[in-house]
């Protein structure tokens, strides 16, 4: 298959829990636009953040339900948040959103095209873990997680003054440390510990940054050094 970007852009890029940013989606999606004009390929996967929080949080205040239930209910608003960016890129996406990234059948449907879009797959991970299967599917060595953090933190620095910044970790410590080896519906880590793992045995780079800073995005896509965190 061709060479492809595989960015994992979280839901709250997307749409945060203030609202639809505009100007911000418009700059986004030129930012794409004007790398894919210069022949660059991209698989963007899209999360369901804060929309599937509030779901999820609502639902569960409503009436108690076993953890697959909250899974598929997540999934579902990776898929309305991914079709609202397929269509933002018109005629340069997938004429459909994958929800499967194991399907080579479906895969090689798309493989032509400039832009392809993602949502979630199964419950028992977020779209972090479906980025990592399709950096595997295109064989792609790198992968950008774009989320609404400028670093991975040792802790969380709303809850710790003195939680610290990591620039550059390695898979074990990260796991061990940082995310632990349990994915739960609608947690909120740098990178789901599934995908940690898969990512680890593949021996993949992620890089954790800023989505919301896109002249980081664009030196991370440019291989220059960024604000952010490498995993690696």
């Amino acid at each position: 298959m061709s060479k492809y970007k595989i960015i994992s852009v979280g839901g709250s890029i997307i749409i945060p829990k203030t609202g639809f940013d505009i100007q911000f989606l418009k700059k986004f999606r030129q930012l794409i636009l004007t790398r894919v004009k210069k022949g660059e390929k991209f698989v963007l996967v899209i999360g369901g953040g804060a929309t599937c929080r509030v779901y999820q949080e609502a639902l569960t205040s409503v009436v108690k339900l076993p953890n697959t239930d909250l899974h598929w209910l997540g999934i579902y608003t990776t898929w309305y948040n991914a079709e609202f960016v397929r269509l933002m890129f018109g005629k340069y996406a997938s004429p459909f959103v994958i929800k499967d990234p194991t399907d080579e059948k479906i895969l090689k449907q798309v493989q032509n095209d400039k832009i392809i879009i993602a949502g979630g797959w199964q419950p028992g991970f977020s779209t972090d873990t479906d980025s990592v299967i399709l950096a595997r599917q295109f064989s792609a060595k790198e992968l950008l997680n774009l989320s609404n953090i400028d670093y991975v933190y040792d802790k969380d620095p709303r809850k710790f003054e003195d939680a610290k910044k990591i620039e550059k970790i390695g898979w074990p410590e990260f796991r061990k440390k940082i995310v632990g080896y349990k994915w739960l519906p609608g947690k909120n880590s740098p990178f789901d510990p599934i995908a940690s793992d898969l990512a680890q045995e593949l021996g993949l780079k992620v890089a954790v940054l800023n989505g919301n800073n896109l002249k980081e995005v664009e030196k991370a896509l440019n291989g220059k050094p960024f604000k952010g965190t490498i995993i690696e």
